[in-house]
């Protein structure tokens, strides 16, 4: 078990298109994929041995925190980010969200 006092902030790696946080010699990501004004959340990738400490929800936090600042929509495609949103519309309300459900 990885103390979470070990997890460092989460980073925007644009190098590699996606947000990272390491704890423990571990890496947590969440890639994305930026299409013009908008994010594409593709995958959120959490180390079993850091799984259920919020880390996953830190990264989607994050790409809210840089579409809001920049101005994009996010386009959540991971299923844990999209959950993640719609449990935390005080979040998600940051920033414009296209969540693909047409008519």
């Amino acid at each position: 078990m990885v103390p979470m006092s070990d997890a460092q902030p989460v980073t925007d790696n644009e190098a590699e298109s996606r947000f990272e946080l390491r704890a423990g010699g571990y890496l947590a990501e969440l890639p994305y994929r930026r299409n013009g004004n908008r994010l594409v959340l593709i995958h959120t990738e959490v180390p079993v041995e850091l799984e259920g400490r919020g880390l996953g929800g830190a990264l989607v936090a994050a790409a809210v925190d840089r579409a809001a600042r920049e101005g994009m929509t996010l386009v959540p495609l991971c299923p844990f980010a999209r959950g993640w949103l719609e449990r935390h519309p005080d979040t998600a309300g940051r920033a414009a969200i296209d969540w693909g459900r047409g008519p």
